[in-house]
């Protein structure tokens, strides 16, 4: 169990980067019986997400973000003292992709830079990680880049799968602020269900072949490789339902605050189903629980920025407000983190 405090710090701004292309679930047609369509647009809430084309990765979207949140800060470059990427779609196996990012956005050679291999739960992860750098006095000022490209490692027939996951990025600035209040983490980890949200091949433990990148129908009908992503969501529903409410009651717990005291639970934006769960199981209401999901589909470890900067823009711009930002899935991991968070000087959702 992890639970740990972070003083002195403070969320300048936070940039999302979407692409401009969308899918709508009608595009599926051609893959899918329209019944079959309906029944997953109700069940996930999804009705569109933003795909990536085939020549834009991961490192582009946070490279657009980061840029726009230091012009808009006006942060100059040798102020940055450190970048943190997270991401399980980066540009190369090596080198780490936030070696090229710092390179493309000019800052320092003096400005530390490494990758995370992180899903649903790597924004918390990495706010954890960026906030206790500053908070121990060894950085200043850090880029926390966060966001997945997932389409690319998806099959369009698979029923379970590609008409859930979106694309999409962020970039989040943080520095030392002794005015600051506390932020709170708790963060776990279970790696017994790894195989139940996995590509199967394509790393060192099964490298890609031929015969295992070619797609084969699957016993639920639907059509996947061993290089495309799996999942079993009827499993991911039951960690998800029997692991995240109790890191909810943790983290208000430690301090000693009620769910009437959050002005927002910030949760992943796995699916409606699995959030409308949480929210009953929490009681939660249904202002408190903002969605983006709908429009952008589950965009893995982007999700919890972008529904902040999508669906909290006007609030968190000129108020602050108290925040419960919890991330949960593939790994499994799950992790919670609560601030006092706003008038933040940069919030901006752009289509790139």
């Amino acid at each position: 169990m992890i639970q740990t405090l972070a003083s002195n710090v403070n969320i300048k701004g936070i940039v999302c980067t979407v692409p401009k292309n969308i899918v709508k679930n009608e595009d599926f047609e051609k893959y899918f019986p329209k019944e079959d369509i309906n029944k997953i647009t109700e069940m996930t809430g999804v009705k569109e997400r933003r795909i990536t084309n085939s020549d834009t990765c991961t490192s582009d979207l946070c490279t657009a973000a980061a840029a726009k949140l230091i012009e808009e800060l006006d942060w100059p470059a040798d102020t940055i003292d450190g970048i943190i990427f997270i991401s399980q779609t980066p540009d190369y196996r090596l080198p780490a992709t936030s070696c090229v990012v710092q390179d493309k956005l000019g800052l320092s050679t003096e400005c530390m830079a490494f990758d995370v291999n992180l899903g649903c739960s790597g924004y918390v992860y990495g706010l954890w990680m960026a906030a206790n750098f500053i908070a121990t006095g060894a950085l200043k000022r850090i880029l926390l880049l966060v966001g997945d490209t997932i389409s690319k490692a998806i099959s369009p027939n698979d029923r379970s799968t590609s008409m859930l996951f979106g694309d999409a990025a962020s970039a989040t600035a943080l520095e030392m602020d002794e005015t600051s209040s506390t932020i709170s983490f708790v963060l776990k980890t279970d790696g017994k269900g790894s195989d139940n949200l996995i590509i199967p091949a394509g790393g060192y433990r099964n490298p890609a072949t031929q015969e295992n990148l070619v797609r084969i129908v699957q016993p639920d009908g639907s059509i996947r490789s061993l290089n495309d992503l799996y999942m079993d969501g009827g499993e991911i529903f039951n960690f998800t339902i029997k692991r995240v409410p109790p890191l909810v009651k943790e983290l208000l717990s430690i301090n000693n605050l009620d769910v009437k005291d959050i002005d927002y639970f910030v949760f992943h934006q796995a699916n409606e189903f699995i959030l409308k769960h949480l929210a009953k199981k929490l009681k939660l209401s249904q202002e408190q629980t903002p969605i983006s999901i709908d429009r952008f589909g589950n965009t893995s470890s982007a999700s919890i920025p972008l529904t902040i900067t999508s669906e909290l823009q006007d609030v968190l711009s000129s108020n602050k407000k108290k925040l419960a930002m919890i991330g949960f899935g593939v790994g499994y991991w799950w992790g919670g983190a609560l601030m006092n968070a706003g008038p933040l000087a940069s919030l901006r959702l752009l289509e790139v």
